[in-house]
């Protein structure tokens, strides 16, 4: 068979997303949580590991937990490398993620079982942390393979429920030995899917991603004072409660100014000390600011802080911010877009090149080889959440798409 006529089995790619599923299954839904380094995710990650030993593929553990399999190519030089994460929020669904890891081990598979040998190696990883969900910031592995964080810097990040990164990466077993920075690969291609409504609704198939917007997230403490819900008048009141509702409400209103894609969001609240009848000693709130364009990026981050301080000050209160997570916007290697949309075309796929609205770890890869995004719809543009879906048809594309682009950029031709 010609490498241009392989195409992956959808019935064993379903069949590996559907057993990854089930661990950390969310009862009476088909989503999952395996938050990174739990006992879930180390569940997931022994499971993919077994996957890829089962492939004859070559496997790697690094200091901060990333798992690379490889697949011998004819030469030894860098390999291909496809892949996302396993770990999911708490809440999460079958295929962020993990059509991603998956589709590299049935791109891997079909290879096999044609007999054909590329090239170049081919490379399937699935990185730590990507979501951010326990320990911040997200896409921690990849920021920490590229070498945009040192190892011990990582090791040390406190989660949210009080968990070190090094002692529970110990505790599951993949504290491993291979360096960091790692090796760089010729090229990364990360298949996801979109987690946004903008395929289903204009009725296309594949996404050639062009860039990940920039994401910018911070903690915020206000503390006011403390006082009885019922006696102390408005007037007089230091309400750490109001002023997190009103930047709620601003975050909303500036996204409206600026206009799309600009977008803001408060996704946590934390009163204390929380009571029906007692106005909150303080509040602790996250602001996820997002764009796909570094200068307005800017401009959001610099009026919410504007609007934070001044409303903090009129209200009596006094403020502390903390950076959790700040990355630019991502430009991706043209050529590989490139090659994204006229695959798609030559499967007889319609496309749309586009951004990402949400981070992927493509975009720590792309500091440092060729890099692309393959999308697949989202149905309802739903995703973190377990009423996550994409139809096999979609994932099949989708992971068609994937498995054509790599042998392209493992063939001796691709430069």
């Amino acid at each position: 068979m010609s490498e241009l006529d392989l195409r992956i089995n959808i019935e064993r790619l379903s069949t590996r997303l559907a057993d990854l599923s089930a661990i950390g299954a969310i009862e009476g839904t088909e989503g999952s949580a395996r938050l990174a380094l739990t006992d879930e995710d180390k569940a997931g990650r022994d499971l993919v590991v077994t996957w890829m030993k089962d492939l004859a593929m070559t496997v790697t553990v690094d200091g901060i937990g990333n798992v690379v399999g490889t697949m011998a190519g004819q030469s030894e030089g860098p390999p291909v490398m496809c892949g996302s994460h396993i770990d999911t929020v708490g809440t999460g669904g079958r295929y962020d993620g993990n059509l991603g890891v998956l589709a590299g081990l049935e791109v891997v598979e079909t290879l096999t079982a044609a007999g054909i040998t590329p090239y170049r190696p081919i490379a399937v990883a699935f990185f730590t942390d990507e979501e951010g969900a326990r320990f911040a910031p997200d896409m921690l592995g990849s920021l920490v393979y590229v070498g945009g964080m040192a190892l011990e810097e990582a090791l040390d990040i406190e989660g949210i429920d009080g968990a070190i990164v090094g002692p529970e990466l110990e505790r599951i077993g993949y504290n491993g030995s291979s360096p960091l920075p790692g090796a760089v690969p010729h090229s990364f291609v990360e298949l996801h899917i979109e987690q946004g409504p903008v395929l289903e609704v204009e009725g296309i198939t594949v996404g050639a991603v062009e860039s990940v917007q920039g994401i910018s997230w911070t903690e915020v403490t206000v503390t006011g004072q403390s006082n009885h819900a019922g006696t102390t008048p408005i007037s007089l009141r230091k309400d750490p409660g109001f002023v997190a509702g009103s930047c709620v409400q601003f975050a909303r209103e500036l996204a409206l100014e600026l206009g799309h894609p600009q977008v803001s969001t408060v996704g946590r609240i934390e009163f204390h000390p929380n009571l029906v009848n007692v106005v909150p000693a303080s509040a602790v709130f996250t602001v996820d600011i997002r764009n796909t364009d570094e200068t307005v990026l800017r401009q959001a981050e610099a009026r919410f802080a504007e609007f934070l301080a001044a409303t903090a000050e009129a209200e009596g209160c006094t403020v502390e911010t903390r950076t959790l997570a700040r990355f630019e916007p991502v430009p991706f290697d043209p050529a590989v877009v490139d090659l994204v949309e006229s695959t798609s075309q030559r499967l007889g796929y319609s496309v749309k090149r586009m951004p990402s609205g949400a981070g992927h770890d493509a975009q720590m890869m792309a500091r440092v080889c060729p890099t692309a995004m393959v999308f697949t719809p989202s149905v309802n543009g739903i995703s973190h959440n377990p009423a996550e879906y994409t139809s096999p048809a979609d994932l099949e594309a989708g992971a068609n798409v994937m498995l054509q682009v790599m042998l392209s950029l493992a063939s001796e031709d691709y430069q």
